[in-house]
């Protein structure tokens, strides 16, 4: 097999391999596309050694533009630098490469504009599909792409698509956070989310969490949110006197970072003076105190999930709005142990 450079196969033509087999420019066209069966064993052994003797590689773009297909998926996120958005962007990816698609990612940084602009570009690349997961401030021209093209969305709803939705079981990661500190012997809780901003699964925990909290007589609890005022909020939280000991229960991981930093301002005891348990779970959480107890998220399970539904509207499926909530995995660690008995760190339930 010769080596070619990629300025080198860049160069190389269909003409060229063309002429190089002895066949037609169409022959070649064929053999590369879907009706290689059309050609007799011997032509197409020509055409696989031209190909191998000039080191062609045909051009899939405009291959795919051509048959009117790119193989390309769009995903849209608001905030690129998120752990969580991270991990559901790899299970995308993953699953894409496994069905021979290429995942397009633009980022909005939590921006209107530039949501609006990479929408745009979105829709100039041809994509086939479309992931998203942002603030959801466009609805209009989401509305607008999803009457050209399949859509899903991940954790958050946008108001008024009507597309499927892949995300986190709110009501029950709460329920599970709020029943392991009962159990644990809290019994005033504090929870900590990052401003709602109109973002849907922020807005369902907090929602979630008045309202198990309303039906637990042992619990005490309340909101705040993170910003300026937090180390305040939190310092209020601490010196006020209580119904029994405490703990804060983080709404996701950018909001465990920026209490767990507010708490180390405040000179606290990690974690002798408040308990602390946070969804998601991020590498750093063990490493801090006795470690934080955490609700995983499946966010590998969630974008495989998100691209396999996108998948199936690609091939044709009209069915029902679909909606898979994935559960919560909680995993206790010392930050929620009261008793501060030698139980085994990391035990997932």
């Amino acid at each position: 097999m010769n080596s070619f450079s990629a300025a080198q196969r860049s160069r190389v033509t269909m003409l060229d391999v063309a002429e190089r087999a002895g066949v037609s420019k169409a022959s070649v066209s064929r053999f590369i596309g879907e009706d290689r069966a059309l050609l007799s064993d011997a032509i197409a052994l020509r055409i696989e050694q031209a190909i191998d003797e000039l080191g062609y590689r045909p051009n899939q773009m405009a291959r795919g533009l051509k048959r009117g297909r790119t193989r390309l998926i769009g995903m849209l996120v608001a905030d690129i630098r998120n752990p969580y958005s991270i991990a559901v962007m790899h299970g995308v990816e993953t699953a894409c490469r496994q069905h021979g698609y290429s995942l397009v990612v633009c980022n909005t940084d939590r921006d209107d504009e530039q949501e609006s602009q990479h929408l745009a570009a979105l829709r100039s690349y041809n994509i086939e599909g479309l992931i998203v997961n942002t603030l959801g401030h466009h609805p209009d021209l989401l509305r607008e792409l999803h009457r050209e093209m399949p859509m899903v969305l991940v954790d958050r709803k946008v108001e008024s698509l009507h597309s499927d939705l892949v995300g986190l079981d709110n009501p029950a990661a709460v329920h599970t956070a709020l029943s392991h500190l009962q159990d644990q012997g809290y019994r005033d809780v504090l929870l900590v989310s990052e401003p709602y901003d109109g973002t849907s699964s922020r807005i369902e925990r907090v929602a979630s969490f008045e309202q198990q909290i309303g039906q637990r007589p042992a619990l005490r609890g309340a909101v705040v949110e993170t910003g300026v005022e937090l180390s305040g909020h939190l310092q209020a939280f601490l010196d006020a006197p209580a119904p029994g000991p405490k703990a804060l229960f983080c709404a996701n991981g950018i909001a465990a970072l920026a209490t767990t930093r507010a708490l180390r301002e405040l000179g606290c005891d990690l974690f002798a003076d408040v308990g602390l348990i946070a969804l998601d779970d991020l590498d750093w959480y063990p490493l801090v105190g006795s470690g934080i107890t955490a609700l995983a998220q499946p966010t590998e399970a969630i974008g495989a999930s998100a691209f396999d539904c996108l998948l199936k509207r690609l091939r044709g499926d009209d069915g029902p709005v679909r909606t898979l909530d994935y559960p919560a995995q909680l995993v206790v660690r010392g930050s929620t142990q009261l008793s501060r008995s030698p139980r085994s760190s990391g035990t997932r339930h």
